[in-house]
């Protein structure tokens, strides 16, 4: 796994070199992926700017989380594009109202799927937020340089994004679940990261720190239920505006030539 070590983040990595079906691989400083990225250091923003060529951060943080954590230090750094792509259900703007009444979210996720909750958690981005999850793969695609995809913690909605950005592209199934399994290598030190804001600290002490670690298992469910429900991550993004164009060009980004 290629780790990027940071002073300020402890769960960025590249995606390059991930084997694909057809034999390729994915190409390097391409496509990252990491966590809340609120206390990156100088030397941080040097590498990951200066040396990788980052250009587009895709946020998939809450409207909420974004105000709570204020500004970032790669913020008002120039030639890097700030795009927010939400993907959790913004407050007031359920897609059902009643049945949030008579339904909590919990329940919905085991409703999803509830062999593993988590995993009908992860079929919720799609459902609820097909429009911003389709968007921030579009994102990836036009970016200029290296894009970097985030959340709070890099693990769930990142690890979505990334998986159906991945699939829809041929990257191989062991790969796209080994690289979101990879996040439990750094768990302990990410989670004391996170306990560090008052954003996130309830949240994340309120579970065992092993129970958040990220089960492969959860991920290959994901993705089959993706290729069941849905004909695959391509055929899904498909569904939700993400042309043959656009699919083209995600694979320009993130392959090998």
């Amino acid at each position: 796994m290629a780790w990027i070590e940071l002073d300020g983040a402890v769960n960025v990595r590249d995606l390059g070199g991930l084997p694909t079906d057809d034999g390729g691989k994915t190409a390097d400083a391409r496509l990252l992926r990491g966590e809340n990225l609120q206390e990156l250091s100088p030397a941080d923003i040097a590498t990951l700017v200066g040396e990788i060529g980052l250009t587009t951060v895709v946020d998939l943080r809450s409207s909420d989380e974004l105000a709570s954590e204020g500004p970032a230090p790669l913020d008002d750094v120039a030639g890097v594009l700030h795009v927010h792509h939400p993907v959790l259900p913004e407050a007031g703007s359920a897609t059902d109202a009643a049945g949030d009444v008579l339904l909590t979210r919990a329940d919905r996720d085991r409703s999803r799927y509830p062999a593993d909750p988590i995993c009908g958690h992860y079929l919720g981005y799609l459902e609820d937020r097909p429009d911003q999850v389709a968007a921030a793969v579009r994102t990836v695609a036009q970016s200029g340089g290296a894009a970097l995809v985030h959340c709070a913690a890099g693990k769930d909605r990142t690890g979505v994004v990334v998986a159906v950005a991945l699939s829809a592209v041929g990257v191989r199934r062991q790969a796209v679940i080994a690289d979101y399994a990879a996040t439990g290598e750094r768990i302990g030190p990410l989670l004391a990261r996170l306990r560090r804001s008052p954003t996130y600290v309830d949240d994340i002490s309120s579970e065992p720190d092993e129970s958040q670690r990220p089960r492969p298992e959860t991920m290959a469910a994901f993705l089959e239920q993706v290729d069941s429900r849905y004909g695959g991550a391509a055929r899904w993004l498909a569904g939700h505006g993400f042309g043959h164009d656009d699919l083209q060009l995600l694979r320009a980004k993130l392959l090998r030539t």
